[in-house]
């Protein structure tokens, strides 16, 4: 394989959130509060768990991978033409939660997918803010 072949793109959304870590943790993990911010899905946070999230767009499929409660999520994020990970990171501020996604694995065929992530994520958090502030 050459190194052109192996190179893969990451990206990083970071945003901070005027809302503990357990808002924030619960809206990531929550069926029913990932629903209302990303997309319906069958999500369960725990690792090995298999679940699929379906928009207008597509479907996408995933693997929980690692969940450390409160600080650190990691998933598979397969759907169409892209394979990757996506690691949340809550990080308490003096204020609130500094959230952090990265989504890894982007190859160079999958242009597409990575300019839709990039103009999707920073959506999604937007619609996750105002989830967290309706939130009990």
């Amino acid at each position: 394989m050459t190194a052109a072949a192996s190179e893969t793109r990451t990206l990083v959304v970071e945003r901070e959130f005027a809302h503990p870590p357990e808002r924030v943790w619960r809206a990531l993990t929550q069926s029913d509060l990932l629903t209302e911010w990303i997309m319906p899905n069958d999500f369960r946070a725990e690792v090995g768990e298999r679940f699929e999230m379906v928009a207008e767009w597509g479907k996408v499929e995933g693997e929980v991978l690692a969940i450390e409660p409160l600080r650190s999520l990691s998933y598979r994020w397969n759907g169409p033409g892209l394979e990757s990970v996506v690691n949340w990171t809550l990080d308490p501020t003096p204020s609130g939660t500094r959230l952090r996604m990265e989504q890894t694995g982007f190859r160079p065929e999958e242009k597409m997918a990575y300019h839709g992530a990039r103009a999707g994520w920073p959506r999604f958090l937007k619609s996750l803010d105002n989830l967290l502030e309706r939130m009990d």
